[in-house]
C-alpha cells in the first residue's frame, strides 16, 4: 500500500469508516471517505465506492443491512436488487424481496393440516372481522347455545353445500368451537346467487337469524378487499412488462415472437410510442413456466424439441440474457418448472438453472411470493403478489359462475375470484399443497397493489378497486392436450403497465 493510501485508509478508520479488502484496490481518497462518511457508511467495499459517485443519496443504511443478510446467506436477492437499484443507469427502479417460500423440506402429519386449516381460519377471520357487519360475531358453539331466535353473526368455513328439494341452499359451516346448518332460503334471489358462488372450504361471514340448531342467512360476506383503498401512481416514470409461460424447450415455444420481444425491449423495433415503453422499462415479470420440463405429462418427449432439463434452462438463460441489464427480471416457478408441484413451490433449484443464476438482473422467486417494486425516498412503492395461477383450473371446471362468464376465456375474473377469497386456493383440492402448521402460505393476508398470474395461456387486466389484476400470455403454440380440450391460447399478447398512471396497454408480438 502506498504511503498516502496509507494515509487515506488511516483517515477512515479513525472516523470508524472501515475498508474492506476488495477496495484496497481502488485510489481511495478523503473526499471519497468524506461522502461515505455522509452517506452513513461503516463498511466500505469496491462496490459501495464504486456506486457512491453516482448516487450519494441512495439508501446507503438499507443496503448495508441487505449485504449483511446476504453474507449469512439470508435472501442475497435483495442486496444484489439493491445495488441494481442504485447503478447509475437504474432511475429508480428497485427491488425487494418482501416474502418468498424458504422453508426447508421435512416430514409432515395430520397436526400440519390441522394447524394449516386453523391457521388459515384465523388470518381470514382477522379479515372479516373488519367488515362492519362483522364486528360482533359469536362462537358457533355460543349460537348452538342459545333458546331464543335473534340476531346473529358469524365467521365460518364451509364445509358441505347443497340444494334442498324446496331449491333453498343448505350449507354447514364450521369454526373451532363446532359446527352449524346455515339456510339461504329461494326467497332471496340475491342471496341465493351469492350461495350458487361459494365452493368448499371458503371462510365467509354470515349474519342471520337464529333458530334451532341452524341460522337463517340475511347475508353472505367475502373477505375481500376494501373500497376505501386509493390508487397509487409512482411519482417517476417507469413501465412494468407481465410475462408468463415461456415453456422453452417446446416443439411449441415461439421463439420468433420472443425475439421480437426480446428486439423490442431493445429498443429495435416497435413505433416510437412503443419503443419509449421499452426505453422507460424497468421490471419484466416472469410468472411461472419458463420452461416446458420434463416428464411433466405422458409422452411428453414427443413434444420436446429440447430433451434435457439442463439444456433447456441454458436456452431460456440464453434468450433472457439479452434483456438489458438495468430492468430487474423477476420471476417465480409454475408447473412446468423443476420443482415440485405442491404450493407453495420453491424457487427455481440453481442445480438444474445455474446459467439463469448467473445473470445480474435476474430475482428468482418462490411461487407465491411477494415484491416490493419502484419505491424511492419519498415512495413507498408497489406490493406485487405473484402466483403462477394452478389452481385456477379447478374453478374454472367447478364454478358455474366463472364457467358462464367465459372460463378459460377470462383470467381476469378467475383472479377477481381468489382475491375476494382471500387465498389463492381456498378449496382444499384445488391444487396441491404442503401443509404448514403456522401459517398458510395462500392466505392472501394484505391487499396488494399489482396481482399478477399467468398459467392461463391468455392474457388479460383488470383494475378491481385498488388492485391492478394481470395475467401474462404464453410463448406456445396450441398443443395437443389443449386442441383436445378446447382451449384457444393467445401466445405473444405482453400487458405493460405505465407505474406513473396506471394505465396498462396490451403489446402483439
Amino acid at each position: 500500500m502506498q504511503a498516502d493510501q496509507k494515509e487515506v485508509v488511516e483517515f477512515f478508520l479513525e472516523n470508524r469508516l472501515f475498508v474492506a479488502p476488495d477496495a484496497l484496490s481502488l485510489d481511495l481518497d478523503r473526499s471519497l471517505a468524506q461522502t461515505a462518511l455522509a452517506a452513513g457508511l461503516m463498511v466500505i467495499g469496491k462496490k459501495e465506492a464504486e456506486l457512491l459517485e453516482s448516487n450519494p443519496d441512495a439508501d446507503w443504511g438499507a443496503l448495508e443491512h441487505t449485504k449483511a443478510m446476504a453474507e449469512m446467506g439470508l435472501t442475497p436477492e435483495n442486496y444484489h436488487a439493491m445495488l441494481r437499484s442504485i447503478g447509475p443507469d437504474s432511475g429508480c427502479c428497485n427491488v425487494n424481496v418482501v416474502s418468498t417460500y424458504t422453508e426447508a423440506a421435512k416430514k409432515r402429519d395430520v397436526q400440519d393440516f390441522v394447524g394449516l386449516f386453523n391457521s388459515r381460519y384465523r388470518a381470514i377471520e382477522s379479515i372479516l372481522k373488519n367488515r362492519p357487519e362483522l364486528q360482533s360475531t359469536v362462537s358457533i358453539n355460543r349460537i348452538l347455545s342459545k333458546s331464543d331466535r335473534e340476531n346473529v353473526a358469524l365467521v365460518g368455513l364451509v364445509s358441505d353445500k347443497r340444494e334442498t328439494k324446496n331449491n333453498n341452499i343448505l350449507m354447514t359451516v364450521e369454526d373451532p368451537t363446532g359446527e352449524i346448518k346455515v339456510l339461504v332460503s329461494k326467497d332471496k334471489p340475491d342471496l341465493i346467487a351469492q350461495a350458487k358462488e361459494i365452493l368448499p372450504d371458503e371462510t365467509i361471514g354470515i349474519t342471520g337469524m337464529s333458530g334451532d340448531q341452524i341460522i337463517f342467512a340475511n347475508s353472505l360476506l367475502w373477505p375481500d378487499t376494501p373500497l376505501n383503498f386509493k390508487l397509487k401512481k409512482a411519482p417517476e416514470p417507469g413501465y412494468a412488462i407481465f410475462l408468463s409461460d415461456l415453456h422453452v424447450g417446446s416443439n411449441n415455444f415461439l421463439e420468433d415472437k420472443f425475439n421480437r420481444f426480446l428486439d423490442w425491449i431493445n429498443g429495435d423495433v416497435g413505433s416510437k410510442q412503443q419503443r419509449e415503453i421499452a426505453k422507460k422499462t424497468k421490471y419484466v415479470f416472469i410468472v411461472g413456466d419458463l420452461v416446458d420440463g420434463v416428464g411433466i405429462y405422458p409422452n411428453q418427449q414427443e413434444e420436446l424439441s429440447i430433451l434435457d432439463i439442463y439444456d433447456q434452462y441454458a436456452e431460456c438463460a440464453r434468450l433472457l440474457n439479452r434483456i438489458p441489464k438495468h430492468i430487474s427480471v423477476i420471476i417465480c416457478a409454475g408447473n412446468h418448472d423443476a420443482v415440485r408441484i405442491a404450493e407453495p413451490q420453491p424457487r427455481i433449484p440453481q442445480e438444474f438453472a445455474n446459467t439463469l443464476y448467473s445473470s445480474p438482473n435476474i430475482i428468482s422467486l418462490s411461487n407465491p411470493s411477494w415484491v416490493n417494486i419502484h419505491s424511492s425516498k419519498d415512495f413507498p412503492g408497489f406490493d406485487v403478489l405473484l402466483y403462477h395461477g394452478y389452481s385456477m383450473d379447478y374453478y374454472v371446471a367447478n364454478s358455474d359462475c366463472i364457467r358462464n362468464q367465459g372460463g378459460y376465456d377470462r383470467p381476469d375474473i378467475l383472479m377477481k375470484y381468489l382475491m375476494t377469497r382471500r387465498h389463492l386456493a381456498p378449496t382444499h383440492t384445488s391444487t396441491l399443497y404442503i401443509p404448514e402448521r403456522t401459517k398458510d402460505p395462500l392466505v392472501i393476508d394484505k391487499v396488494p397493489d399489482i396481482f399478477a398470474t399467468g398459467h392461463i395461456h391468455k392474457s388479460a387486466a383488470l383494475t378491481y378497486r385498488s388492485i391492478t389484476m394481470v395475467c401474462g400470455s404464453c410463448w406456445q403454440s396450441k398443443t395437443s392436450f389443449q386442441e383436445k380440450v378446447g382451449h384457444n391460447p393467445e401466445p405473444g399478447r405482453v400487458p405493460a403497465l405505465d407505474l406513473q398512471t396506471r394505465e396498462l396497454k396490451i403489446l402483439r408480438f
